[in-house]
């Protein structure tokens, strides 16, 4: 990410205008932790590009997909731990085990089990009766 990216720029009126919600919305997005703005000394809030960006996630995942705020801040979350993941494999910086564990971690977060699992910690559990 270059500094120009996350470098500050637009005040509220403007990040509102440019992603098309209400500066309102941007200030509940920011209370529910969606989104964190930088402040001036004066406490003015201004917007990055990588915020805006994350502003049009926040908006594609509302509108578009039908999440409530508790399931954009999970996607949120996963998006940035795939990004890593991506920026790694990229430079080459990742073994096959971290791969899977880092895949493994993204499924147990959506709340998938395999059935194998479960299985067998049944028959652990028989099996210790």
């Amino acid at each position: 990410m270059t500094a120009r990216f996350s470098e500050p720029l637009f005040v509220i009126s403007v990040a509102a205008r440019l992603v098309e919600m209400h500066p309102q919305t941007l200030r509940k997005y920011e209370r529910e932790g969606l989104v964190a703005p930088s402040r001036t000394s004066g406490n003015l809030r201004l917007y990055s590009d990588s915020d805006i960006e994350q502003l049009r996630q926040v908006k594609y995942l509302v509108e578009e997909r039908g999440l409530n705020l508790a399931g954009v801040q999970l996607a949120l979350e996963l998006t940035r731990q795939l990004q890593r993941m991506r920026a790694r494999q990229a430079s080459g910086r990742v073994a096959a085990g971290d791969w899977i564990a880092d895949l493994d971690d993204i499924l147990r977060r959506l709340g998938f089990v395999e059935q194998s699992q479960v299985r067998s910690q049944r028959q652990q559990a028989q099996s210790s009766d």
